[in-house]
């Protein structure tokens, strides 16, 4: 039996995962990542890059992706609470311009997996969000690409008005204004 529980999402492909926790007086101890079990589950990619970010209640980073090398990612918070977005930006999916979010907390020890093709962006939720998460292919800052967080047509409900984001986040374009030759298509299984 595998020790690591699968969530579908309400999005096809994002899911929910859930490590089994061993805690004794002396604390806690869990895998975060086992190839092994990560395949079984259905997630098959090879992760290259793993990345670390600090921030402080109210920031937003988002929502980001790759054209030419998208990433997958499996993302959890090993400090504080993180409310995590997922957006299907894939031409041509059933699914596209629809969002989940999922609370990501380090009490939960819980992780988000994303497949390539959506846009991913999160919220600090408590005074300071430690964020680590897993790609699939390497950063290129010349691929790096964004759709803006606050996408009227994409209505996500973060939960604050006014959130600390970059001044590259706030320039993002929105879904609908972005052309089809650079957001990634959909290719059914």
């Amino acid at each position: 039996m595998n020790p690591l529980q699968r969530i579908q999402t309400s999005l096809p492909g994002v899911l929910e995962l859930r490590s089994t926790v061993f805690r004794d007086a002396r604390g806690f101890f869990l895998e975060t990542y086992h190839q092994v079990q990560f395949s079984e589950l259905g997630i098959s990619e090879a992760f290259v890059q793993d990345n670390h970010s600090c921030s402080v209640k109210g920031t937003l980073r988002g929502l980001h992706y790759q054209l030419r090398n998208p990433q997958a990612k499996v993302c959890r918070v090993i400090e504080g609470e993180a409310l995590d977005i997922a957006v299907d930006i894939r031409v041509g999916s059933p699914n596209f311009g629809k969002s989940v979010s999922i609370v990501l907390s380090s009490k939960c020890h819980n992780q988000i997996y994303l497949p390539p093709g959506f846009a991913h962006g999160f919220l600090a939720l408590t005074e300071r969000v430690q964020f680590l998460y897993k790609c699939s292919e390497f950063y290129d800052p010349k691929d790096e690409r964004g759709i803006l967080w606050s996408d009227p047509d994409l209505a996500i409900d973060w939960g604050v008005e006014s959130p600390l984001v970059s001044e590259k986040d706030a320039k993002c374009p929105t879904l609908a204004s972005v052309s089809k030759e650079f957001l990634p298509h959909y290719s059914p299984k």
